[in-house]
């Protein structure tokens, strides 16, 4: 025998069928808000685990190039330390680049803008340093000296950018700007050798 709607909302039935349907809504809701809330919690691990590794490459650069362009006041000016120590900010930026789409997870789009401009910021001159290395006339030498200037000037904008990105991770970054950190006591300074005087 077919069931009546109208008889289940009735008489004996209605209990039954209110217990139902509140169960049903109740479960629905439930459901909802359970997705949600996973939701959330995936997009701020997300959010934190770019953070933490956009973060750490940009302090490990940062620290480096710090480092090389103290290595230029010691010795030659653009000698194999301060060489590798480019070479080694370039390779964290290719880092970056390999990761770039972890920016998404970054809700901040100021943020987002900010990070991408300054490694763009940063990469074009340091390519062009790098590029001069294996050239000495007077040419590659002002570009790069520009290179380094614009690098220098560049580097002011690391800090800030490191704190938000602390902020976003829960992490503090400041050990990794000490990677590269003058020793306390000042190491003497180490003029280039001299070639052999000929006889």
């Amino acid at each position: 025998m077919p069931l009546n709607l109208r008889e289940l909302t009735a008489g004996v039935h209605a209990e039954t069928f209110a217990a139902v349907a509140l169960g049903a809504v109740v479960a629905t809701v439930s459901g909802v808000v359970a997705n949600m809330w996973e939701a959330r919690v995936r997009q701020s691990q997300s959010e934190r685990a770019a953070a933490v590794l956009i973060g750490e490459t940009i302090s490990t650069m940062y620290a480096i190039l710090q480092g090389a362009l103290r290595s230029m006041t010691v010795g030659d000016r653009f000698g194999i330390v301060t060489q590798r120590m480019m070479r080694a900010a370039r390779r964290e930026i290719d880092i970056y680049d390999r990761n770039r789409e972890l920016l998404v997870d970054l809700r901040d789009a100021k943020l987002r803008v900010d990070l991408h401009s300054l490694m763009v910021r940063i990469a074009m001159p340091l390519d062009g340093v790098i590029a001069t290395f294996d050239h000495r006339d007077h040419a590659d030498h002002e570009a790069r000296e520009r290179g380094v200037a614009f690098l220098a000037e560049t580097l002011d904008k690391f800090p800030e950018l490191i704190q938000r990105l602390g902020r976003v991770s829960g992490r503090d970054f400041e050990d990794y700007q000490n990677i590269l950190a003058p020793p306390a006591a000042a190491l003497p300074v180490v003029a280039p050798p001299q070639p052999a005087a000929k006889t």
